[in-house]
């Protein structure tokens, strides 16, 4: 097992480019949502969160050369790592938005700092729970079937990944499809370029070139200056009067799920790992994920670090333990130097985004492949859960780009009956939403019961569901101005439902008899 091979080389671009959009992200929210200066977040959140993501991908590729000893293997693909794309929208939207507007209201001399410092103190509770849930996350894993776990990734990334790329894809057809026709012959043709030359390399400079061809790129105005060498300092000063005012009792209510979440999903990628034939330890791999984040608040990040989905894809590529290397270095280099904004005016996300495209298609075929062939219905349902979520992420968008985005008109209950005519149930999307992660692996593992005949098992699934409704983690939600965001009040009626469902198949065997025919 080598630090690296040929095949971390489109490992590589394929993770970068997640990762870059990730700290694209974190740069426009900051700067246009949040309103924060140039010294604030170049110097002070990328530098943290180039600490995070460094430590992690050094520790995840010294663990997968490590276990690749230890099997007497060379072809262990290193569990891919950044930035949480769902909590960097959480943290922005439901911690450090609401926290500069109250600042502001009480008319705070620096409303954007107390937004930093509410930010921290999200991510360094996210850390805490990450850490802590690495002890007792193996037992979750060992009591969950793996069509449970897998399905609910499928769903993400047929839903999130696939179609998001696949609609930017097809706005930009020139780019996307030839890059696309790129992807299908290396990896799907299993071809290869003439002087060994990867097939991601070739995809993201010939999309490149294309961009700029056709005026997609550059993006932008050049910049007009860099930002300078950064250098990571911690911020334990910040933190404690953030950690021992009342920002942490306030925000618990996003903090506790959003870290829940990320164990979880998490969780679910270490299995994914497995089924791809990379039996990876469940405790350090999510305790070192916990650290990351960790890390992350220590040095002024707000956004907490996640295993990443896509395992399957990355070493199906050939990326091995290198890759996880280079893109902790790649990231580092783009923020301690500050030239973020240079590779965002140059190279357009449309020049990679096949690769992530083609990740989420392998993602979704594995959950499939792996699994017992008729535990195919469960995979299903777990899928739909995730795809319906990224619809209701999809109608709160086209409501904003409608005007009602909390200026012009806010988003209310009102909305319902409207849809209702014409024939979208989209308070059933909005519930949906909320948790979703959760009910996908507990639709998806009763089913396998089912399909098992282990009907207890099914009844304590959806009795899990009941509980977690109680306690407002699923389907529960709020009206804002411009959006619908988890309550973490009881939703009721998902209480009264689930428990209905436990009660059923309790019940079932003193109503039913065994049919030996086939499965419809």
């Amino acid at each position: 097992m080598r630090w690296f091979q040929r095949g971390d080389i489109d490992g590589f671009f394929g993770l970068a480019v997640d990762n870059l959009v990730q700290l694209l992200l974190i740069d426009a929210l900051c700067r246009h949502v949040l309103g924060f200066s140039d010294a604030l977040l170049y110097g002070q959140v990328l530098p943290g969160a180039a600490v995070s993501l460094l430590v992690g991908n050094l520790y995840y590729a010294w663990q997968a050369r490590r276990l690749g000893q230890a099997l007497g293997r060379s072809d262990i693909c290193a569990l891919p790592y950044g930035i949480n794309t769902v909590s960097v929208f959480a943290h922005v939207f439901l911690v450090m938005l609401p926290a500069k507007l109250a600042a502001t209201a009480a008319g705070a001399a620096d409303p954007t700092t107390i937004a930093w410092q509410a930010g921290l103190v999200a991510c360094f509770g996210s850390g805490l729970i990450e850490l802590s849930g690495a002890f007792v996350a193996e037992r979750l894993r060992k009591a969950t079937p793996r069509a449970a776990l897998l399905s609910t990734l499928s769903g993400v990334a047929l839903g999130f990944i696939s179609l998001g790329f696949l609609y930017r894809s097809f706005a930009r057809p020139v780019v996307g499809l030839v890059t696309l026709a790129v992807l299908l012959l290396v990896y799907f043709g299993r071809l290869k370029f003439k002087g060994g030359v990867p097939g991601g390399l070739v995809a993201v400079v010939l999309g490149t070139v294309i961009a700029w061809l056709t005026g997609i790129a550059p993006v932008g105005e050049a910049p007009a200056h860099g930002h300078g060498l950064q250098v990571p300092l911690p911020v334990l000063g910040p933190l404690i009067e953030a950690l021992t005012g009342d920002m942490l009792w306030a925000y618990l209510a996003v903090i506790v799920p959003m870290g829940v979440f990320n164990v979880v999903g998490s969780l679910q990628n270490i299995e994914a790992a497995e089924a791809a034939g990379d039996p990876f330890p469940t405790t350090p791999s999510l305790a070192m994920n916990g650290l990351g984040t960790l890390a992350a608040a220590l040095f002024g990040s707000c956004f907490p670090t996640a295993i990443y989905i896509g395992h399957p894809g990355w070493k199906a590529m050939g990326a091995r333990a290198g890759y996880s290397i280079l893109n902790g270095v790649f990231a580092t280099l783009v923020c301690l130097t500050g030239t973020l904004t240079y590779i965002a005016w140059a190279v357009p996300i449309e020049a990679g985004m096949a690769i992530i495209l083609w990740i989420g298609i392998v993602i979704t075929a594995q959950a499939f492949e792996v699994t017992p062939r008729h535990h195919a219905p469960a995979v299903v349902i777990g899928i739909l859960p995730g795809v319906g979520a990224w619809g209701a992420m999809m109608a709160k968008a086209g409501l904003r780009a409608g005007g009602v985005d909390g200026t012009t008109s806010a988003m209310s209950p009102a909305l319902v009956p409207v849809f209702q005519r014409a024939d979208v149930w989209i308070d059933g999307a909005f519930a949906l939403e909320q948790g979703f992660i959760f009910t996908s692996m507990f639709l998806a593992a009763a089913t396998v019961a089912v399909i098992e005949r282990k009907l207890r098992q099914a009844a304590a699934w959806c009795f899990a569901g009941a509980a977690l409704s109680a306690l407002g983690f699923m389907h529960s939600y709020v009206w804002t101005p411009a959006d619908t965001v988890l309550s973490l009040s009881p939703a009721w009626p998902f209480v009264q439902g689930y428990a209905l469902m436990s009660l059923v198949f309790l019940v079932a065997p003193l109503v039913t008899t065994r049919s030996d025919g086939p499965a419809h």
